[in-house]
């Protein structure tokens, strides 16, 4: 079996604080893997050290075969990713914000033409291209940060918690849009969120994380049926193997807002 990532035994220490506590999961390739929990369960910092922003303090992690501690510059290459805190800028039109990610990723001209127009055609973002991004919705803010992550044309993309602060209606556009670039293109993608709605509809597997640790792990239909209620609901399982209740999240300024305060508190 290919896997796009393989964690073992990983683990995250602040101070005395063991924020991740020796956690396994691999993901294969081409898969939507979701990593549920509660606030404060690690879900970020995991997140963190898969796209090599933060180093474990012990264990090991790979991406498509690379080590992420040795070899953090090429599995930058090979990863998107896409972070709760805002990435787009606000007084930059949409096709800024692409030529900037473009100029970073030193393309050529002619191929960062290419594919910012791409870009923009696959998200339906060809006519707000040239609109400042302040003015965007929430939706169109999310989808063009997801054009950014995928420029350079990545294996895999993580997003950590990819609708915080949406409209159900701008939510639904961008798993519409997750499911047409893992159609197109074979994306492996690993998620967080707090819609249990939408880790069900959306992801193959996932695993829950609690305290550190992960929990439970497999398929929504394995999770469901474990909890030994035949009619459960994702959300169901959540609070089984936490405990908790979910707590869950449009603008530029709103959505800015709504990560910011979420940001806080992982």
């Amino acid at each position: 079996m290919a896997y796009s990532i393989e964690v073992q035994d990983l683990a995250k220490r602040f101070g005395s604080h063991e924020a991740v506590a020796g956690i396994n999961f691999n993901i294969e390739k081409g898969e939507v893997f979701g990593l549920l929990g509660p606030n404060g369960a690690g879900k970020t910092t995991t997140i963190r050290m898969l796209a090599t922003l933060l180093p474990s303090t012990s264990g090991r992690i790979v991406v498509e075969g690379l080590d992420v501690l040795r070899q953090g510059g090429q599995v930058r290459q090979v990863i998107g990713y896409v972070p709760q805190a805002l990435s787009a800028d606000g007084t930059l039109t949409g096709y800024e914000n692409l030529l900037l990610f473009a100029k970073l990723l030193c393309l050529d001209r002619q191929e960062r033409e290419k594919r910012i127009g791409d870009i923009l055609a696959l998200l339906n973002l060809q006519e707000a291209a040239h609109k400042l991004v302040r003015e965007y919705s929430g939706g169109m803010v999310r989808r063009l940060e997801i054009g950014q992550a995928i420029l350079h044309r990545p294996q895999v993309l993580i997003l950590d918690e990819p609708t915080v602060g949406l409209d159900p209606v701008a939510r639904h556009t961008v798993w519409n849009t997750l499911k047409q670039l893992r159609e197109e293109t074979g994306l492996t993608i690993l998620i967080t969120t707090h819609y249990m709605e939408e880790a069900e509809a959306a992801c193959q597997r996932v695993a829950i994380m609690n305290r550190g640790r992960i929990v439970a792990e497999g398929t929504p239909a394995e999770l469901k049926k474990a909890t030994g209620n035949p009619g459960a609901t994702l959300e169901d399982v959540f609070t089984y193997y936490t405990g908790d209740q979910l707590e869950t999240g449009g603008s530029f300024l709103e959505i800015r807002k709504t990560r910011r305060r979420v940001q806080r508190f992982n």
